[in-house]
């Protein structure tokens, strides 16, 4: 399900967050995707979801509500652990309005494990997370 179209929606958001994962392996992962994308096609809302062992890199966007609702949502999820909103914002378009949940294995253009261990997502700007999803939307239009 596509969430596209030439209306804008005047209160669609993104919101960018990071958090540490709890219980890490393929069938965790397995069931945070299945869980994401059938409740994202329910709610309207579209993203990627960058990950690795030591960290989840989301992007979420949809109607406010709805996102806000998904962030609470993975708050209370105790697969995520220290979650940290990066970005908040309103946005004219969807960056991944193809994808209920898009999933990208962390490459090596992320932050390195030890990156992370030194406080990388603490340092980096808005901006810089933004740029991480921007090359993950081209790199998934080129596919």
């Amino acid at each position: 399900m596509a969430f596209t179209g030439a209306a804008i929606i005047s209160d669609l958001i993104q919101i960018i967050y990071s958090s540490r994962p709890f219980g890490y392996d393929d069938a965790m992962l397995n069931g945070v995707l299945m869980d994401a994308r059938r409740c994202n096609m329910r709610d309207g809302v579209s993203g990627a979801l960058i990950c690795r062992q030591d960290v989840y890199l989301q992007l979420l966007e949809g109607p406010a509500q709805a996102v806000e609702a998904t962030c609470d949502r993975i708050r209370r999820d105790d697969r995520h652990l220290e979650m940290a909103i990066r970005v908040n914002q309103q946005v004219a378009a969807r960056m991944f309005g193809d994808w209920a949940m898009f999933h990208d294995p962390a490459k090596s253009w992320l932050w390195s494990a030890q990156d992370i261990s030194d406080g990388a997502l603490e340092r980096a700007s808005g901006a810089h997370f933004k740029q991480v999803f921007e090359r993950l939307a081209a790199d998934a239009k080129t596919g």
